[in-house]
Formats: C-alpha cells, structure tokens, sequence
C-alpha cells in the first residue's frame, strides 16, 4: 500500500513497512525529462585518446580508488593531470565518466579532457586539465580571509547547483575534493568517482561520503537521500574553515561520528527527524548517544577565529548543518543567502 503526503512542498513517500521517502525539492524531475541514455552508463563506450601522447612527471596524491600524477600531452605541450584507476569494476568507472561528460565546462568543475586505456593492464586513466594548487588543503584554510571563505563558498556553491541541475550527486564534497587556487582565486571541484544520477524513490549506497564529512541520513542509514547530502558536507567544510577547526565533527567511526554531530546539534532535534521518517536506531546507540542540547556557535569562537565569524556566518550555518535534509539550503537558495551580500557586492564594484 502506498499514499503521498505534502511537507514543506516537498512529497514524501510511504510504503514498505512505513518508510517515508522523500524527494528532492529540486531537480527532481531532470531523470522524468531526459532520455534513458542520459542516465544510463553500463553499455556507455566513452571515446578514448592514445596513451603514448602522454607523459607522467611525478605523482602528486592518491585515494582509494585511485592515482593521480602531474602529467604532460607530448603533443600539445599542455599541462595534465593524469588519475590513474586503480582494478575496480567497469560500470563504476564508465559512470564516473559519463557524469563528467555531463559537466563539462560546468562553473568551477574540473574538466575531463580524455580517457585512455594502458596497454596490457586493462587500467584506464582519466586525463583532467591541469590544477596550480600544490598547498596542502589544511595549510591553506589558515591563510583564508573573511573575505576570501566567502568567495570560495560561494564559487563551490555554483558547482554544486550546476551538478544538481544536471541530476547528479557528488556524494563526496571535502577539502581534498575541493582545490584552491589562492594564487589566480580560482576553485575546482574535483573527484566524481562517487557521483551519482539522482531518481526520486531510489535508495542508494550509504557506504558514500568521507566520515568526516558524513550527513546524519547516512549515519543513520537511511538510504533515500538527495543532493541535499552535500550541502552538509559544504557545511563542515565551511565550519572547517571559519572556526579553524578541521574536520570539525571528528568521529573515529560512523557511530562516533554521529555522536560528534549530536553532541554539537542536539537530541531534540535528531529524535524529531528520525520520527518524521519513521528511522529507527538500535536500542545500543540510543543509549550511546544519549542526551544533549544544541550548543550555540559562540561556543566555538575564540582569539583565533573571531574575525572569521559573524552573525550571517552562523545563520548559514544553521541552514546547512541541519538534520533534516528537506529543511537545509539547497545549493541554488544557498547561493542568495546573505552572508554572501559582501561579496556580491565587490563582484558589483568591479
């Protein structure tokens, strides 16, 4: 049996044994509106370039799935990076692919510029446009101006929007995916590996995402999210960064982490939320999490920071770091908040 209710504008779902599933209050509808060849990734043969016009000059970072080297077309003469895939299966590899072709020239989004196939290893790399920023991700958040948090905020924002408009998840939104370049005040969101077409009524991976970086729907399994999963994780990474503290919900595993949240935001709203979905926790981490108040943001400024902070930054904040993934900012309603007024206005003055 199944009925549909309207919260907030946005429909939720119920069937199967009272689960209540949402839907997106954005983009939702980009899956009904194209064709099945825009989603679909299994049978995709991308075109591929030939491996010996490209050269490897040094490696520059790694990931689980991955390598990455500073690279160089032999041809052309330009400046690559070069991920080199480490054996994992196709499908995941031709998704990556596919969602990239898809956010091509998208703002602030790296740029895939081939694939190719390394002989007699059946590994594939992904050749990228070339990033200046050779700074580690935590030496650079202690060199940020007010000013500047602002700016790249709002930049990663016109990502994200761009990726959800195009019905796609990143579902993996962190400092090492997010590159700075403070030199050219240039920002690229980088790592699509984990990125995902977004359907109403699917459930998906909860196995996504940096601890760290984590929204409460994945630490409770609920496997019926949407793009809101990374306006949370934009939101640690934003408290990272204006409280100087990364990461800033420091959990040793997902449990721990969950309680990291819990112990910032509060049990009254988190009992709330897992009521309006109808989640229900083992009866251990109940008692594991216990009982606590929302702490205010205050509690976080000190002599390090206090520039950084505001009463617009914390407003923001509370947009993000919410609970509920139907209450929090979208990208698009995110980018005309007004902590971002001073910037727009320097953008004006220009």
């Amino acid at each position: 049996m199944e009925f549909t209710l309207m919260v907030d504008n946005a429909k939720l779902k119920i069937f199967r044994r009272n689960v209540i599933v949402s839907t997106s209050k954005v983009y939702s509808d980009v899956f009904t509106s194209k064709p099945s060849s825009y989603f679909e990734y299994e049978s995709y043969n991308s075109p591929t370039d030939n491996i010996e016009n490209y050269s490897l000059i040094r490696k520059i970072g790694q990931g689980k799935y991955s390598l990455v080297f500073e690279g160089l077309h032999d041809v052309k003469k330009d400046s690559v990076v070069v991920k080199l895939l480490k054996p994992i299966k196709k499908p995941k590899i031709k998704r990556e692919i596919k969602i990239l072709e898809h956010l091509k020239n998208g703002p602030n989004i790296i740029n895939l510029y081939a694939t190719v196939t390394i002989p007699n290893t059946g590994l594939h790399a992904l050749i990228f446009e070339s990033t200046s920023n050779n700074e580690d991700f935590k030496e650079v958040y202690l060199k940020l101006n007010d000013l500047d948090i602002r700016f790249y905020i709002y930049e990663i924002l016109k990502a994200l929007d761009y990726c959800h408009s195009k019905g796609i998840m990143h579902r993996d939104v962190k400092p090492h995916n997010i590159i700075i370049d403070r030199k050219n005040r240039k920002i690229r969101l980088i790592d699509f590996g984990l990125a995902e077409f977004y359907r109403p009524g699917e459930r998906y991976n909860i196995r996504v995402a940096s601890r760290h970086y984590k929204s409460p729907e994945l630490l409770v399994e609920y496997g019926y999210y949407d793009y809101s999963l990374d306006l949370w994780s934009l939101g640690c990474v934003f408290a990272a960064m204006i409280f100087r503290k990364e990461p800033f919900f420091q959990g040793f595993d997902n449990r721990d982490q969950l309680y990291c949240i819990i112990k910032v935001l509060g049990t009254t709203k988190f009992y709330s939320y897992l009521s309006k979905y109808n989640i229900t926790l083992e009866s251990s981490l109940q008692e594991t999490l216990g009982i606590h108040s929302k702490k205010p943001w205050q509690r976080f400024v000190n002599t390090e920071n206090e520039y950084l902070v505001n009463h617009s930054a914390f407003d923001f904040l509370d947009s993000l770091l919410c609970y509920d993934h139907l209450e929090r900012l979208t990208a698009k309603e995110a980018l005309e908040h007004k902590y971002f007024d001073l910037i727009k206005c320097s953008f004006a003055s220009v």
